[in-house]
């Protein structure tokens, strides 16, 4: 599986802002930090912002911080909101359909419990989990703060 590019872009804002929960981060400086497009990230910041993962203030103070603590979003939270439909296959709901061995096939089961597995792994980490006690990518997100 893999993820789209929302869903990484959406992972990496919310651990910038988790390493900066003191302040409002700019997607200008989100942006910047990673090398990512500002209209991707805008858009990002608007599903992450319709999901309840991030508040948004406008203006000149405005920027963007986290809507709960780091450790109340789980990653596998995240993922699911962000990547919508997760079809696998054709024959997943939200799939094409029309595989013609779908009635006899056992692969559609296999791959369920393996998306599953893949969810239920992702829900036991949360954005905090990422970010808590790695002094390195603190200096790496924190360090916009004082320049």
């Amino acid at each position: 599986m893999r993820l789209n590019l929302q869903t990484d872009f959406a992972l990496r804002a919310l651990m910038h802002l988790a390493v900066n929960t003191d302040r409002r981060v700019t997607i200008a400086e989100i942006s910047d930090t990673f090398g990512i497009s500002r209209n991707h990230l805008m858009k990002v910041a608007l599903a992450l912002s319709h999901e309840g993962f991030i508040a948004t203030e406008r203006g000149r103070a405005g920027g963007l911080s986290l809507a709960r603590a780091a450790s109340d979003i789980q990653v596998g939270d995240v993922v699911r909101r962000m990547e919508g439909n997760a079809a696998l296959v054709e024959c997943f709901p939200g799939g094409a359909g029309g595989c013609r061995i779908s009635p006899t096939c056992r692969l559609r089961g296999a791959l369920a419990e393996a998306l599953e597995a893949f969810f239920t792994s992702l829900d036991s980490w949360s954005i905090a989990d990422l970010v808590q006690g790695n002094a390195p990518l603190h200096d790496m997100l924190g360090a916009r703060a004082a320049a």
